[in-house]
């Protein structure tokens, strides 16, 4: 069966209009890029979010200071919405990932923030970022992994695992949807999808400096104290021992090797081979 675009995606997705939920996420993209870039904010850069939907990321990438801010997406209800609120300050415009309507080199950030799972072909969607990037610049990912136990759009264990019929007769039997549109990769894969790339993972620095990347939602209460202080401490090894299981990598990606440019951390950032 083939992949189909997934057209009007924010109205059926109601995180997408989670407005609260969406700026959080905005907060840590922008402390990851700021810890690896080593600046206070994005003044004077080109930012693209690639799969803005309804803008809010893409609103507080202009408001940490970047002198450009585009928005793309073929959701065309999402970016409506977006243009009628953000219209001011961030550029959004309707296009296909795979055909970025941007110059050779032209942006310095690049956000392609859990959507690849979404596209009919992530592969092409990242080759042309990294044709679109700029040598010294960025390129932020939250990239969902297919070992992750509960699939996180439609909270079913196990669903990502199968095979595509599978998968939607497994949605359709629980009243989720009709398809299983997404097809999420394992890490190798991923790393395989970002061959031209210089990957640093964030996953665990992020994990184990919530304060520090606007992540305190992730560990919240007593038990946020506890989860923080056991992956501060926890062996580098006992961690990687994890990550093919681990639900969400957030990696930052570059076209020439570069290291991250911030203060130490807890769980420091490490090159994905």
């Amino acid at each position: 069966m083939s992949r189909e675009a997934q057209l009007e995606y924010s109205e059926f997705q109601s995180a997408m209009l989670d407005e609260a939920k969406r700026r959080r996420k905005a907060a840590k993209i922008i402390a990851v890029l700021r810890h690896f870039l080593g600046r206070d904010d994005l003044s004077g850069l080109t930012v693209a979010d690639v799969g803005c939907s309804a803008g809010f990321i893409a609103d507080e990438l202009a408001g940490a200071g970047a002198s450009h801010t585009l928005g793309i997406d073929i959701d065309v209800p999402g970016l409506r919405k977006a243009a009628a609120r953000f219209g001011e300050r961030v550029a959004f415009v309707c296009g296909d990932g795979s055909r970025l309507p941007f110059p050779d080199g032209s942006v310095d950030v690049l956000v392609f923030n859990h959507i690849y799972e979404h596209v009919v072909d992530p592969d092409a969607v990242v080759a042309d970022m990294h044709r679109v990037l700029s040598d010294e610049g960025v390129l932020y990912l939250g990239l969902g992994n297919r070992l992750g136990v509960m699939e996180p759009h439609y909270k079913l264990p196990f669903l990502s695992y199968l095979p595509a019929g599978a998968a939607d007769r497994y949605v359709r039997a629980t009243g989720r949807a009709e398809r299983y549109y997404e097809r999420f990769r394992t890490r190798p894969g991923l790393r395989r999808m970002l061959r031209d790339f210089h990957v640093w993972d964030y996953t665990f620095p992020v994990l184990a400096a919530p304060d520090r990347f606007a992540g305190g939602e992730l560990f919240p209460g007593a038990i946020g104290r506890v989860a923080k202080q056991a992956l501060e401490q926890a062996p580098r090894a006992a961690l990687k021992a994890l990550l093919p299981v681990v639900p969400t990598y957030l990696w930052v990606a570059t076209k020439r090797p570069t290291r991250p440019q911030g203060p130490a951390l807890p769980q420091p950032p490490e090159r994905v081979q």
